[in-house]
């Protein structure tokens, strides 16, 4: 009966604990800032070491709190340690109302309302601007439309060059020759479904298997390990809707017509040119990331004029950095070195 009793408890573990949603996210910070469904986030350094805050802008795609999972797997944990403050911006969950907030409005309404939130709040001049996965396109795109008071920018596995990409070569060439056009679709929709997104995704980058039940069941000994696991599910699968013009913009402008390395982007009308980034930058790619390979984030290097710029390629998947206890040596010196 004991025997069955200890399978029974290990077989357990395969169900999501309850509660999940409140084991995420739990360093300490505080709102500061909203406008709309949009929170800016301030996590204050425990033993305050630099004078530049962080400033950090993950992905439009996904929840940002897989930048804090959980005590001990959080990258703004580390940076807090560390003896930096800390801003989030959190995008939040669009609603079907907000179907016709655009990439400019993301870039000129959001992120600069909450950088100078962030400047004056702090009482700092300049502010190092972190941005993950897509909020690294976002930043990127942001530097280059105002560059203003970004001493540090470090973007973290970005799309940002777009002649190779991770989806099937039919549905490529279909998107670049006009043959496929899902803005009839977007129109329709208005703001896409969560559903809709989780799924797109996983077709474009099949088979690319986000998620092992096979590492699971070779984990169940160890409830740690267990709980990590559930928790990265847990964001994984907690894609969120995506207003639909700026869908349309990425795709047609970024994805199909790579306007952003070609210097033609444009938001409300200012030209965006990759060679008006200045800052001191870094540019992070894992080795194993196939949803945003080396080959879509390098293009950058050349254009920038920064005169202090590095690109790293760490060991790892699209989100290794993210859910790190600590921050990795090469990241720790750079930023402590320029902050």
């Amino acid at each position: 009966m004991g025997g069955n009793r200890k399978k029974l408890s290990k077989l357990n573990r395969l169900l999501p604990p309850e509660g999940i949603e409140s084991k995420v996210g739990r360093t300490p910070k505080t709102a500061i800032w909203k406008l709309n469904k949009t929170t800016l986030w301030y996590y204050p350094a425990k033993n305050k070491k630099y004078d530049t805050p962080l400033f950090l802008i993950y992905s439009l795609v996904n929840r940002s709190y897989i930048l804090d999972l959980k005590p001990g797997m959080s990258m703004i944990e580390a940076y807090v340690n560390e003896g930096y403050d800390v801003y989030l911006l959190d995008f939040g969950v669009p609603g079907y109302e907000d179907w016709d907030v655009t990439l400019d409005d993301y870039i000129a309404k959001y992120i600069q309302k909450a950088v100078r939130r962030s400047l004056y709040h702090s009482g700092a001049k300049e502010i190092t601007m972190v941005g993950y996965c897509l909020g690294g396109t976002l930043a990127a795109i942001y530097a280059a439309y105002k560059n203003e008071a970004i001493k540090n920018l470090v973007l973290i596995a970005p799309p940002l060059a777009f002649d190779k990409t991770p989806i099937p070569t039919e549905w490529e060439e279909g998107f670049k020759k006009g043959k496929l056009n899902l803005d009839h679709v977007i129109d329709e929709y208005g703001t896409i479904p969560a559903k809709f997104m989780e799924f797109a995704l996983r077709l474009a980058v099949s088979p690319v298997s986000y998620s092992s039940y096979i590492s699971l069941l070779q984990r169940l000994d160890d409830k740690d390990k267990v709980e990590k696991w559930h928790l990265f599910n847990h964001w994984l699968k907690g894609h969120i809707p995506f207003a639909g013009q700026t869908l349309k913009q990425l795709l047609n402008e970024l994805a199909i017509e790579n306007k952003l390395i070609k210097n033609e982007l444009r938001i409300h009308g200012v030209p965006i040119h990759l060679s008006t980034i200045k800052s001191n930058l870094l540019v992070i790619s894992t080795t194993h990331d196939e949803i945003v390979p080396a080959e879509l984030i390098t293009p950058i290097m050349p254009l920038v004029s920064s005169q202090d710029k590095t690109y790293k390629q760490i060991k790892g998947g699209h989100v290794t950095l993210a859910m790190k206890g600590k921050l990795p040596d090469f990241l720790n010196q750079w930023l402590s070195e320029r902050s």
